[in-house]
């Protein structure tokens, strides 16, 4: 049988205390129109550069907080969730600093809880910290997702 690549990690390879992190995706102009669009975000933030020079307190071209979030679930999701993720069960959400068009952007993780469900015992509950960096390794979006992952075993051991 031929190796099949690209599969998400199980339960068992998430233990506290695992650390790594994706690979960096930059921030566009045609990215933040498209999401501002398909959204319907219209927030003169997003479409508005006259206010963004004259009213705002942020300069620069700025995108939406939920697309650098959605772009690091998307890098995680090629990183280590295909097939092996089943549900996205709740997340604490805390934005540091913004976003600009540009910018390059990666995540960082951490599994910090992880456990069997006791409802389901082919099924672990994996809680991480998710630190999206910027290209200056500054901290942009924290997030703390908790996440069904399949297990490779249905033992109850872990």
């Amino acid at each position: 049988m031929t190796e099949v690549l690209g599969l998400g990690l199980h339960y068992e390879d998430l233990p506290i205390g695992r650390k790594f992190r994706t690979i960096g995706r930059t921030v566009t102009e045609t990215d933040v129109i498209n999401f501002v669009g398909c959204t319907g975000m219209v927030e003169v933030l997003f479409t508005n550069t006259e206010f963004l020079n004259e009213e705002s307190d942020i300069k620069g071209r700025i995108a939406p907080a939920i697309l650098s979030y959605c772009f690091a679930e998307g890098l995680l999701i090629q990183a280590m969730m295909q097939h092996t993720a089943l549900a996205f069960l709740n997340m604490e959400f805390d934005i540091k600093k913004p976003v600009f068009v540009g910018d390059t952007v990666h995540v960082e993780c951490e599994v910090i809880e992880a456990r069997r469900s006791k409802s389901r015992p082919k099924r672990g509950l994996v809680r991480t910290v998710c630190n999206i960096l910027n290209q200056k390794g500054e901290v942009v979006i924290t997030y703390k997702p908790l996440r069904m992952v399949k297990c490779r075993s249905d033992a109850a051991a872990a």
